[in-house]
């Protein structure tokens, strides 16, 4: 399974979007033992967004849409509305940058939005 997180920096007002198979271990790398130029300068990072994928493909295209002019302009207004109220975002972005409310039926899509709080624990 690949998951497509997104990670907040309230500090710096950054975010920051990636996928993996390991979400705690690279969300550990991303605060503590990383040397990434995208992420070292910005920490402490929070973990505000993940939707999980059965194949990589569908993880990398979900990924890009995020990081897409529409996908930034989403978590944005999503960070506004939602994140400071409740302390993550919810529900995957379309391609045309709207909110999808049913979960997308996209090939490869395990159709499951996982909720943030479950990674706190």
């Amino acid at each position: 399974m690949y998951t497509v997180y997104i990670l907040f920096s309230r500090r710096y007002q950054k975010i920051y979007t990636g996928h993996t198979t390991d979400l705690v271990k690279r969300f550990h790398f991303h605060n503590v033992h990383g040397r990434q130029k995208g992420t070292l300068q910005y920490r402490p990072w929070e973990v505000i967004y993940l939707e999980n994928f059965d194949d990589k493909i569908s993880a990398m295209k979900h990924e890009w849409l995020l990081k897409s002019g529409k996908g930034r302009a989403w978590i944005w207004s999503r960070i506004k509305e939602e994140f400071y109220a409740n302390g993550y975002i919810s529900g995957p972005v379309t391609s045309d940058g709207a909110v999808n409310e049913a979960l997308t039926s996209e090939e490869g899509s395990s159709g499951h939005v996982m909720p943030v709080e479950a990674v706190r624990k």
